[in-house]
């Protein structure tokens, strides 16, 4: 069954929006911990808009389910951060300073050299290493020519389609997910408007899938259903 790791930006970026420490973003780590959630992923962008650097250190110090800490590594401050925080896994996103959400992976061709000396200092820390791609089959085998232990297929494609033509939707990844493991032994994450719909059809048709990452849509459905039971809710997607 895959992992479901539940990324709290929008809960800082609720906080933020009124000052103070309301809503609690470590009690909300903590508690999706207790609720259930396999992880923890936080995205601090330079800006600190929602996560905060100051964040990123305290929830190392308080939960014992994995960490994951996404961002771009070509910002030095994320990367000083990584290396001090040492998380389970570090996923390179290659977003703009000022982008509003990620939108694109890397260039892994382009980027081989770059990305092999990135992923080479985060592994000799012993941090776990996965890179943002996008389902196209000569970029995951440039994301093996890297090094990376994992690749985080970009769904927003597949949940664009979904409701129209899932069987079209899922066909590139498909694809991207049997050339990374039976080819290059990748382990394979996935995240990207992903939600309670279109989650369990993704991770039966992707057996090799070992991790999602949610925010967005999880926290949206918490509004409703509340952070305990919409956590058990997507995990008995990944359950079906």
């Amino acid at each position: 069954m895959p992992k479901l790791s539940v990324n709290i930006n929008k809960i800082a970026t609720l906080r933020n929006s009124r000052g103070g420490n309301n809503p609690d973003v470590l009690q909300v780590a903590i508690d999706c911990q207790k609720f259930g959630a396999d992880g923890i992923t936080v995205h601090p962008r330079p800006d600190e808009r929602h996560i905060r650097y100051s964040d990123v250190r305290e929830i190392s110090k308080i939960i014992t389910t994995e960490f994951n800490i996404e961002g771009n590594p070509k910002e030095d401050k994320f990367v000083d951060l990584v290396l001090e925080v040492k998380p389970h896994q570090v996923t390179l996103v290659p977003d703009d300073p000022g982008q509003l959400t990620s939108n694109h992976g890397w260039d892994t061709v382009k980027e081989k050299e770059y990305l092999r000396n990135i992923i080479g200092v985060f592994q000799r820390a012993g941090i776990r290493v996965s890179i943002f791609v996008d389902p196209l089959a000569h970029m995951v085998a440039g994301a093996a020519a890297t090094g990376t232990n994992r690749i985080e297929l970009y769904t927003e494609d597949y949940a664009k389609q979904y409701h129209y033509n899932r069987e079209g939707a899922i066909e590139a990844y498909i694809t991207a997910a049997d050339i990374a493991t039976q080819h290059h032994n990748l382990g394979i994450n996935a995240g990207h408007d992903l939600d309670r719909h279109n989650l369990r059809f993704f991770h039966q048709s992707i057996p090799a899938l070992l991790e999602v990452s949610i925010g967005h849509a999880l926290i949206a459905d918490a509004l409703y259903y509340g952070l305990e039971n919409t956590i058990q809710l997507y995990k008995r997607e990944l359950k079906g």
